[in-house]
This record gives structure tokens, sequence and C-alpha cells, in this order.
């Protein structure tokens, strides 16, 4: 499954993990992505993978059933 946001297009960081002691061990950073429901801007709706920070945004609106 993609894990990058079809609105703005975050997708996963890598980065270190590190320790108390400084020890780094490598990790990944990934978007909360939600399959949602979107109202396009003509009338249609479809179903999109989209971050919940373009959802909090106001970047898409969701489509009610």
């Amino acid at each position: 499954m993609s894990k990058i946001c079809e609105i703005c297009g975050r997708g996963p960081h890598s980065g270190h993990k590190v320790s108390h002691s400084g020890k780094r061990a490598g990790r990944w950073w990934y978007p909360n992505i939600q399959r949602v429901r979107v109202k396009l801007p003509n009338g249609q709706v479809k179903r999109m993978k989209v971050c919940t920070r373009c959802l909090k945004a106001g970047k898409v609106q969701k489509a009610v059933r």
C-alpha cells in the first residue's frame, strides 16, 4: 500500500533513533495516511489517500454519504 499523500506528496522519512547513551539506530517516520472519500471541485466523489495534516488544514473536503 502506498504511504504517500495524494494531495501534498508527503511520504516516509528516514533518520536515526538516538538513545540516552547516544547509540544510533535507523528508523522511519511515516505520515498518518487515511483513505477518505473526497468531494472534488467538479462535484465528483473519489476515494483518495490523504494525510491527516491535509484533512486538518482543510485542503480537501470529505464527502458525506
